[in-house]
């Protein structure tokens, strides 16, 4: 039986972020392989446009980097005609980088074991926490 897991991508993959003019640019990059395996599979343009929906009227790029395990993600018209215009105090692009490792993905037990080590080289490293700032609390409910 192979059981289904929603996580944070905060547990896979650090981000690196920024924004010009309307757009936020983010660097989604995996720990390691199989996390970019997983990235891969489930950081997709629609859906990082449904986690953004609330803020983005505009719609997302997403291209793979598998050579350096990451994803470069750019996201149009996220900032509502630019930094200086909007009137959100988190507009800027390194608060939204926060907020893209708080999406969850869905992927199985033996993936997630993969992904953070348990079982191989670097089994000795407990799971990562589940920690309020990563917007989800053991057993996925939200905090």
């Amino acid at each position: 039986m192979n059981t289904t897991l929603r996580i944070p991508l905060v547990q896979l993959a650090h981000a690196r972020s920024g924004d010009k003019a309307d757009w936020v640019d983010f660097g989604l990059f995996a720990w390691n392989e199989a996390g970019y395996r997983l990235i891969e599979r489930e950081v997709t343009a629609a859906k990082v446009q449904a986690h953004f929906a609330p803020w983005l009227p505009g719609h997302v790029d997403a291209w793979p980097l598998p050579n350096i395990l990451a994803m470069k993600l750019v996201l149009h018209g996220a900032l509502q005609g630019g930094g200086a215009r909007n009137l959100r105090l988190d507009n800027l692009g390194k608060a939204m980088g926060a907020a893209l490792l708080r999406m969850e993905i869905e992927v199985s037990a033996e993936e997630l074991a993969q992904a953070i080590g348990i079982g191989g080289p670097r089994s000795s490293q407990p799971p990562l926490p589940h920690h309020p700032a990563c917007g989800s609390a053991p057993g996925g409910s939200r905090v």
